[in-house]
């Protein structure tokens, strides 16, 4: 487990953990999936020897808390607005970025990966999440795969036909999923929010950097269309 100390966003509450831990009020956590919300809620529980539960919605993390008075909720959402607790927000791991390499050194330890974690592992834009970092650590271990290198940024768009630029943005936008799935495509379909087979139409037009794949489809429709003449 994550030390509490590692976590993105203690040095704001870590002054007050004490504290935290001796208040009388029910406890919510909340912050973007896999941001340690529930390895703070796990740990604070047991400190507090009390009982935590992962809210699927604020209604019922409201619910379980009037019954729980001094339980710790672990969500992705605030409170609903009047619920008597103490609310602690973690930050997602892109909203700070210093906290990686001493999470990335602990996720190893406990993977037990040998030797220095290359800082690759670490490069920004990163995971945003501890889950994804785990899975980054793993992915070294096992494959010895590190972060495709990110391109430099979305594309300039020089023309100012809208079916051009839509063509560009839409290769720049796959292309960066796949990198960072590491070429998993069911993780960078979940990223672009597309089904698999709209992800594999995608990768047909634009082909596929991470595999090497070029490019085998025809361009859209839109882009087929001849341009309206100018009166």
């Amino acid at each position: 487990m994550i030390p509490l100390s590692l976590l993105p966003g203690f040095a704001r509450w870590g002054a007050h953990l004490e504290e935290l831990l001796a208040r009388p009020e029910g406890l919510w956590i909340h912050g973007p999936a896999g941001a340690g919300v529930s390895t703070l809620a796990a740990g604070f529980a047991a400190r507090r020897d009390a009982a935590w539960m992962e809210a699927p919605d604020g209604t019922a993390g409201a619910l379980w808390l009037a019954g729980h008075p001094r339980g710790v909720v672990a969500a992705r959402e605030a409170p609903p607005a009047g619920t008597p607790c103490l609310v602690l927000s973690l930050p997602g791991l892109d909203e700070a970025p210093a906290a990686l390499p001493p999470i990335l050194e602990a996720l190893a330890a406990e993977e037990g990966v040998e030797g220095p974690v290359p800082q690759a592992l670490a490069r920004l834009p990163c995971p945003g999440n501890l889950r994804e970092l785990r899975h980054r650590v793993l992915r070294w271990k096992l494959l010895g795969q590190i972060p495709e290198p990110e391109l430099g940024g979305p594309p300039r768009f020089e023309s100012e036909n809208l079916a051009t630029n839509l063509h560009e943005l839409e290769r720049f936008l796959l292309h960066r999923a796949l990198r960072r799935a590491y070429g998993n495509r069911s993780e960078a379909a979940q990223r672009l929010g597309v089904s698999r087979p709209q992800l594999y139409a995608l990768i047909r037009r634009h082909g596929d950097p991470v595999r090497g794949e070029a490019a085998t489809g025809e361009a859209p429709a839109r882009l087929q269309r001849k341009p309206p003449r100018r009166s």
